[in-house]
């Protein structure tokens, strides 16, 4: 089996290219591109699970305010942005793609409650990785976390949002290879 290779390499990008081809990987959030390039990136970088793993080790080492932030540059799921058109490419494919888009009115008007459940409960949005969920297992996991403290959710939306971005990776090396 051959190892697949992100395109472009990212050990091969000069510190600016790097950033606008992996700066959104993380929402909003292209210091953790800015701060894994300046750590060094060599061949082992290359693979989607290989610059996964440097990403996160940036996520990992900040301070819990600058996890925080990252949290909070998620988006609602089938929230206000969504129906605003206002997501992030990612983010709107990776909805439709669990179909979020195509919630009942009854639906949407679930998620906007668990929303705001949640934001008031945690004060941060609700982040899970939707690839491979539907919207009904979205809504019982939202229902399930609302149960947890503060610091397990805070702990579990970061290990979702790394997830998130390996999906990311995985999809764009996958993408680039169809090319």
């Amino acid at each position: 089996m051959t190892t697949v290779l992100l395109t472009p390499r990212p050990s091969q990008l000069a510190r600016d290219a790097f950033i606008d081809r992996y700066g959104d990987i993380y929402e909003h959030s292209p210091w953790i591109a800015a701060q894994a390039w300046e750590q060094g990136l060599d061949a082992a970088q290359d693979t989607p699970a290989g610059l996964a793993e440097r990403l996160r080790e940036q996520v990992d080492a900040a301070s819990a305010e600058a996890q925080l932030a990252l949290i909070r540059a998620h988006p609602d799921l089938a929230g206000k942005a969504a129906i605003g058109g206002e997501l992030t490419d990612d983010s709107r494919s990776e909805q439709a793609g669990a179909g979020l888009d195509q919630c009942t009115p009854e639906e949407f008007a679930r998620f906007e409650r668990l929303n705001q459940a949640y934001r008031d409960r945690f004060d941060f949005p609700f982040v899970i990785a939707v690839r491979g969920l539907d919207r009904h297992a979205i809504l019982a996991a939202f229902e399930t976390r609302l149960g947890h403290t503060r610091e397990q959710e805070r702990r579990t939306a970061i290990e979702q949002i790394h997830r998130i971005a390996r999906l990311r990776l995985e999809q764009r090396a996958t993408e680039s290879r169809s090319r």
